[in-house]
Formats: C-alpha cells, structure tokens, sequence
C-alpha cells in the first residue's frame, strides 16, 4: 500500500520528539555537573564577598573608632564643638555595626534591622545581605564565635569612651576647671589604649577567617570537582560499554544472519526494478556455479537462465506478485554455468517506496535438486512398495482419513475372504471384523485409535478375525497412521498375520511348562503351586486335604541293568497303573527321578489311607518286564493328612518326604504316615532341615574351629597336644555343638565336604601361627569321617593340603573313630600307612565301644589309644568302667600305644587316671575348648 500523506507530518514529529529524548538521556548527566558547578562556585563567591566585606567593615569601624578618640582629644583642648560633632559622626558608624550585631544576635534575626545598622556602619549596600547569612549561619562555627567575642568587647570599650565623651561635653559646657577634663581625657586615652590591641587581635582574626574559609572553598569546590568528574567519568564509561555493547550485539546478529544464511545453503537476490539490476549474494553465485568476484548478472541474463518449460510460470509468478501481492513461491529449473540444469525455489517479497510503487524485490535461492530427485526416487519407491504389498507373507489393509478401505494385498484378501475391488470404499470394521478371542466380544476400532492420537496400536489381548465366510482366524495385528512429508495424516495401514500355528504352539508350550514329558502328569512346580492354593484355601474352613510321596523302591536296579530306555518305560507304565486309582479331581506329579506326589483334595484320614494302600498294592502287585527280564516294582509311601500336620506348603512336603524316608528304612514297600508325635519321624526331618542348613553353612563360611588341651597326665613337662573341634554359628549368630548337626551330615553324606573345610581351614592356622612366629607343641588332632577314609580322592586331598601349607607332617594327627576303622579296615590301614609314611600321627578314637575293638586294634597303626568318655565319666562311681580303662590302657600298652582318656571331668578324674597309669587326659577338668580359626565374631553358645 502507498504511504498517506496524512500521517508524515507526526511520524516526524514523533522522531524529532525521540531525538530529543534520546539526546537528554545522554546529556541530562553532564547537564547536571554544570548546575551544580555553577551553585558551588556561586555559593562559594557569596561566602568570600561576605568574609571581604567583614574585612571592610572592621576596617571602617576601626577608621572611625581613631577618629572618634582624636575628635575628642581636639575637642578637649579647643573647646570647639564642631570637632564634638566629628566624634559623634564617626561614633554613630561603629553603633550602627553594634546595633546590627545586636538585631542579629536575637533568637530570631530582624534582618532589616540589622541593614539599617550595617548601612549606617559604612558597609556597601550590596554587600550587606551576605554580611547577614555569614553572620546567621556562621556565629555558632568556632572562627565566627571568636571573631564576634573580640567584636562584643570592642563595643564595650567604645561604650566606656562615650560615656567618657558625654561626662566630657558636659564639663566643657559647665566650664568645670581644666583638671577635671583633663582627667576625663586620660580615661579615654586609657579606654582607646586598651582597645587598639582588640582592634589588632579582631582584624587578624577577620583576616585568618578570610584565608582559611579561602582554603576551605577552594578545597569543597576541589572535592566536589573531584566527584563531579569522577561521575562524569563513569557515566561516560557506561554510555561507551552501552556503545560496545551495543556494537557486540549489531556484530553478533550479523554473525547471525551470515551463519543463518550460509548454513540454510540459501542464496541471496535483490533485483533494483527501476534499474534493472539484479544483486546475487556470495551463495547465490556458489550455487550457480559463479564465483564470488565474477559479474552480477542483469534480469534479462538471469531470465536466460531459467527452463524454458518453467519460465512462463516464473514470469506468471513475478507479475502476479508485483500487481496483486501475490504470494511469490516457485520451483524453477535453472542453467548452472557448467551448462546443467537444477531444481531451485526461487522466493521474493516486494518492497515499496512512500507513493507506493514498486523499488525492489528480495529474497532468496535455494538448491533443491536432492529433494526433486528424492520425490521422485519416492514415487518410484511408492510404485515398488504396491508391488512388495502384493508378495509379502502378512496381511496389509491401507485405509483413508475416514476409515475407509483404499487396498488390500493378496494375503489380506485371502483371510478375509474379501477381494480388493469388494472392499474398496467400505468401512474397514465392515471387512477387518476382530473380536476378543477370550469373551467373543468385539474389538475397539484401532484403525481410529491410531489416527485420533497418531501412534501404532499393537494387539493388546489374543484377538480373532472373522472372515467373510464366517470362519474365525486368531491373528496378531497393528495399526500405524500414514503421515505425509509435512506430518498431516492421510491414512492408516493395517497389518495382521495368521497366528493360529503360533497360539497352538504356544499352548504346548504352556503344557510343557506345568507338565512332565514322559508321564504326561503334572512336574513339580505345577504340584506346588496345585498344592499352595490348596493350603491357602484350608485358612478359610477346614478341609481335609492329604499328601502323598511315593519313592519307588527298586527303580535304581532297573536302571543300572537295563538303562535309562527301560527305566523311562517303567515311569511311564507306573503313572498308567496310578491313574485309575485315583478319584476325579486329585492331582497327580512326578517330583523328580521315580519320586511321584499326589493331592487327595477333600479327603479325610481314613479314605486317603486306604487309597494310599491301594496305591501300593497296585505297584506291588505289578511286574515289570524289559528284554525278557522281569522285575518286581516296590514303593514306599509316605502320607501326611494337612488337617494334622504343617501348613505350610514346605513344611507339609518335607513331612511328606520324611515319612517316606522312613517307610524305606523300616522295609520298604509300605505306608508310612506322618504324625508330629512320631520322633522318628520329626528327628528325620530335623535332619533333613540340617542339610539345607549346613550347605547354607558351607557357602556363607560360617563353620569355625575350636581347640581343646590334652595334657601329660604322669608328667607334666611332656609337650601338650590339642583336638581341633568343629562348630556352627547359624543365622542368628549362636554357637551350634556337633552333635546337633553332625548326625545329619553323615547321614546325609555332607561329612566329606566337612572334612576338607577342617583340613584347609587347620593348615591355612597353623601356617599362619608358624609364621607369626608363635610356638606350636605336640600335635593338632583332626578327626576324620568314616565317608572320608572311603573317598577314593580324599588321600591325595590331604597330600596337595600338605604341599599347599608350609605346616609340617609330624605336626598332624589324624583321629579315626573305631567304628570307622571297623566298617572299611582295609581302607583304614592303607590311609593311616600312607600318611605315617610322612610323619603323620594317628589315634584310634571312641576305642572300647565295640565288640571287637582289641581284636582291630592289632591291625591298626596308630599311635594313641583314645579311651571312649563314657567309661571315663562314670569311672568313679562304677567299679566296671574303672576295669575297663584300667583294661584298654593295659592292652594299648602291651602294643606299644600311648593312651588318651576322654572326658575327664574333675581333678579327682585326673587323679585316677594317673594312678591307672594314662598318658594323657582329654576334658572339662583340665580346660573348655577355645576358639582356633574361623568365624568368632558374635558367637553366642548353645548347650
């Protein structure tokens, strides 16, 4: 639009307004130092014109107090009156000082007064009114105080010579004799004497006061000065930071723009249309191909350049834009200087002078060769991408905005059942019919879903497709919108595969997870489960529910016989012979190997025992033939009724597992039902508990050595030996004895693995001691487990234990228990020969507990004799097991063996021994047993 003329004339009054505001911004400052210049040096002309004055004034004051005294000197001697009227003229100036002085001194000032009297005092009219402020705003300060004290006392004088004069006038006119006047001349004479050095003393102190205040102005207007440039200085810094400020930020937005500019890889025109020139920036060169110091074309040579098929829409565009405004936006092939052409948009705006006609149009150049050839490459992709449609194995449905189905590939046609060209405009609900697999009710759309809030819906639940023919089709299916190149949708894509393979798959592969492959039962994870919501249900009523644990008894010889084929084929013609033996609703699961369970839900004590019984008497009576070999099948049942038992879904199977332990230990083949009275029972299952206990030990270390003295009985300097003990510290930090757990670990077969925890753990000690340089005597006694000395492996153990620590073999005894010795007597010697081979010593522990011990002993090297502490304890209240030590120390001795009584309880033990004639004692009556190596921290007994 052309520019009004209406508007000029106050656009340039508002900018001449601006100017001046600016112009007072920068200026008002130093504007300010100027006034208060100008004050200053005013003000301080002011106080220096009053101190002259006051200089002036005391100068005339001083004139005429002379003159005065000299009139009346005249006076006296020539009788003439005219000199009286010269004394009172001069006499009226300095009253007019003192009457001014007098109006001043008031608490309020009579300033008027005070001018009548300065006047009269020959002051200048023009200096009086500075006078006047000097004096009222400078007769406190101390120079002013002094100066006006001096002034008070002069008066008074001058007040003393004109009471003189009048008495003087007057005996003049009484023509009194010459004596009295001359008597009245001395007094003025001595008054005028008096006064000349207050005269002397007040014009210094004016003229003192006049320098200082001199040096005190000159000094303020110094300062003021001083501050005055200072912040003309610091305004001045800030306009010219302002300035550079300024300037960084004009530096950096041109930065900017350059930056902007070069790295949109747009070039820049500007065509002058009165002119005909036609500017090219520095990139608007590069991107034809031009360089930068090469000649700027006019628009008719750039108009050359452009694809004749494109210039009749450029030229179209341009006109369109210079008369209507139209918007100037146009893709164009043009001429590069090589000769090849390239896609450009070309965009301009025009600008326009103040009567509105057209001066120049701008904007920009922009290569988009690449983006041509990628729409291009991307018609061609979409051309591909129907072709890739049509052969991919899932199934593709592509629909519009309004849901409305636009294709469909072979795949999609074949599920379901509708051709393309049927579809093509239907609702795609209409042909895409999916309900929920589970409840048969229909799916929410997901092809609107996915376009209201542009994001892929995946299958969220096991959906079915109905196809046109009504068949169901389970399928797994997303839903992604179409978005074109500026992010609008224009469509969805559906793409659904068959799934029915897949889910069946799946279901096997639920199957398998809760079944066992070779009966088909239940495994045991299913069982537990089965069997923890059955106990979970007995804390709502009490229902009766039974457990089953059966264990076949000969199942380990068919294996080892037959092999694994045939031991397979007896688990599985088992769980045929179990099956119909139990009601509709129990559950039945192989555990593990040839271990079953079976859940009697909602059956009492009396029924679960009789189908246990039958349960047996099937197997029993059941004969297993492989490659004409026949087996007779036992098993052992252990039956745990809920109602009377644990709870707990652990406790009820451990109670399970241990009565079947026990039907096995009692004969094997039978029933064996769990009551929590039976010790048997609870004592094997307390054992059971210790397993996980002491593998728990084992792994968190917390097993722990303690030593025990075992001293010389006949002598007392013989070297004192120990016997390592082991101990437990459980999870709450107390001290466990063996006896509580060791019955277990060797029922249990964990002996060995404690074994070698003893003798590493020992030999790491001792290793340790000897280094640390404490003394270690005698021996250090190791007991030894009877599944130890059976272990093929454990002698080398023991071998590369002792080539691991330095700790020599003599150090070393090992203590092997009789019944030991006696179950594996070969195996026995030939370990206790190895090792006293290198020095090791050996002792033969609990001896006289057995049958046969003295007729063992003779085959067995060993070095001590380790009386059993059951003799020991009673030996002085029972005659008999007094004889039987006094028997076995008297037959050790006769072999050539040392001897070593066990709990020896008191010194009156001792003593007994000794008259026996033991070596040594081994007890409470000679000392507790003390930590050696391991854990300690904590530990609290438990007895």
């Amino acid at each position: 639009m052309p520019a009004s003329p209406l508007w000029k004339p106050a656009l340039l009054d508002s900018v001449a307004a601006n100017a001046r505001t600016r112009v007072l911004r920068v200026t008002w400052p130093y504007l300010l130092i100027v006034v208060i210049l100008a004050a200053v040096g005013g003000a301080s002309l002011n106080v220096m014109s009053a101190v002259r004055a006051y200089v002036g004034g005391e100068s005339l004051w001083s004139k005429a107090q002379k003159v005065a005294v000299s009139e009346l000197e005249r006076y006296a001697r020539t009788r003439d009156e005219a000199h009286f009227q010269g004394y009172r003229d001069h006499a009226s100036v300095i009253a007019g000082d003192r009457d001014a002085r007098s109006a001043l001194r008031q608490p309020t000032p009579d300033r008027a007064a005070a001018v009548q009297g300065f006047l009269r005092g020959g002051n200048h009219p023009a200096d009086v009114p500075a006078m006047i402020e000097l004096f009222v705003r400078a007769r406190n300060a101390g120079l002013m105080t002094a100066s006006i004290t001096l002034w008070e006392k002069a008066d008074g004088l001058m007040l003393e010579i004109e009471r003189y004069a009048n008495q003087l006038h007057a005996a003049v006119q009484l023509r009194e004799p010459a004596a009295t006047v001359d008597a009245l001349v001395a007094n003025i004479q001595r008054a005028d004497q008096t006064l000349a050095p207050i005269e002397e003393s007040f014009s210094s102190m004016l003229g003192d006061a006049s320098r200082r205040i001199g040096w005190l102005l000159i000094g303020a207007n110094l300062l003021i000065a001083l501050a005055l440039i200072a912040l003309a200085t610091l305004r001045t810094r800030r306009l010219l930071a302002r300035q550079e400020r300024v300037a960084e930020a004009l530096r950096k937005r041109e930065q900017r723009f350059d930056h902007a500019i070069s790295g949109t890889n747009d070039g820049i025109w500007d065509w002058n249309v009165p002119a005909g020139d036609l500017y090219l920036s520095s990139q608007s060169k590069a991107l034809l191909g031009f360089a930068d110091d090469d000649a700027d074309e006019t628009v008719s040579q750039f108009a050359r350049r452009v694809h004749p098929a494109d210039r009749r829409s450029l030229l179209a565009a341009i006109r369109g834009h210079m008369h209507h405004n139209a918007t100037f936006d146009l893709d164009v092939k043009l001429r590069t200087r090589n000769g090849v052409y390239r896609w450009f948009r070309v965009r301009g705006r025009s600008i326009r002078g103040s009567a509105g006609r057209l001066e120049r149009v701008a904007g920009s150049l922009t290569d988009i060769t690449g983006h041509k050839q990628a729409e291009a490459q991307l018609f061609e992709e979409r051309d591909r991408a129907q072709t890739t449609l049509a052969s991919i194995a899932d199934a593709v449905i592509t629909v519009d905005t309004q849901g409305r189905i636009e294709f469909l590939n072979p795949v999609a046609e074949r599920l379901t059942g509708w051709s393309t060209t049927d579809a093509q405009g239907r609702a795609v609900g209409e042909v895409f019919a999916i309900v929920d697999e589970a409840t048969d009710a229909p799916v929410p759309d997901p092809v609107e879903r996915a376009m209201r809030e542009a994001i892929t819906v995946e299958s969220d639940r096991n959906i079915v497709l109905m196809a046109r023919d009504g068949e169901p089709i389970a399928i797994d299916q997303s839903v992604a919108p179409i978005l074109d190149r500026i992010g609008n949708i224009v469509g969805a894509v559906v793409v659904f595969r068959d799934m029915r393979r897949e889910r069946q798959y799946a279901a096997w592969l639920s199957h398998l997870a809760s079944h066992d492959v070779l009966t088909g039962f239940l495994n045991r994870r299913e069982f537990e489960h089965r069997l923890r919501a059955a106990l979970d249900e007995m804390t709502e009523g009490e229902a009766h529910h039974a457990v089953l644990y059966l264990d076949l008894d000969q199942f380990k010889i068919v294996n080892d016989t037959c092999g694994h084929a045939a031991g397979d084929e007896l688990l599985r013609q088992v769980g045929a012979l179990l099956r119909p033996r139990l009601r509709e609703g129990d559950t039945v699961a192989r555990l593990g190997g040839d271990e079953f369970g079976v859940l009697l839900a909602h059956c009492p004590p009396e029924p679960a025992l009789r189908i246990a019984e039958t349960l047996r008497r099937t197997i029993a009576d059941f004969r297993f033939v492989w490659q004409r070999r026949s087996f007779q099948i036992g098993v052992s049942i252990g039956l745990v009724n809920v109602v009377s038992g644990p709870r707990t879904l652990a406790g009820v199977l451990s109670a399970a597992d241990a009565a079947c332990y026990m039907a096995k230990e009692k004969g094997r083949n039978r029933v064996q039902v769990y009551r929590p009275e039976d010790t048997e029972i609870t004592l094997r299952q307390g054992e059971m508990e210790w397993v996980n206990r002491l593998h728990r030990a084992l792994a968190d270390d917390r097993l722990c050595l303690y030593a025990q003295p075992i001293v010389g009985v006949q002598h007392r300097n013989v070297p004192r030996h120990h016997e390592l003990l082991i101990r437990l510290q459980d999870e709450r930090e107390r001290l466990v004895p063996p006896m509580a757990f060791l019955p277990a670990a060797e029922r249990y077969n964990l002996m060995p693995a404690i074994d070698r925890w003893v003798i590493r753990t020992a030999f790491a000690s001792l290793e340790q001691r000897r280094h640390a340089g404490r003394g270690l005597s005698g021996s250090y006694a190791i007991n030894l487990s009877g599944a130890s000395i059976g272990d093929d492996h454990f002698l080398a153990f023991v071998r590369e234990q002792f080539d691991r620590f330095d700790v020599p073999h003599s150090l070393i005894c090992f203590e092997i228990t009789e019944t030991t010795a006696v179950t594996s007597l070969t195996k026995a010697a030939e370990f206790i020969a190895a090792l006293r081979a290198l020095g090791c010593q050996f002792a033969l522990d609990d001896f006289g507990t057995g049958v046969s011990s003295f007729t063992y002993l003779k085959h067995l090297p060993v070095d001590y004799v380790k009386i059993d502490g059951s003799f020991v304890k009673d030996m002085l209240q029972d005659p008999v097991d007094a004889a039987m030590v006094e028997a076995i120390h008297r037959m050790a001795r006769v072999m050539g063996k040392l001897t070593i009584a066990e709990s020896a309880e008191s010194p009156q033990h001792v003593e007994a021994l000794r008259r026996i004639g033991v070596d040594y004692a081994q007890g409470f009556g000679i000392a507790h047993p003390a930590l050696f190596a391991g854990t300690a921290h904590g530990l609290h007994a438990v007895h």
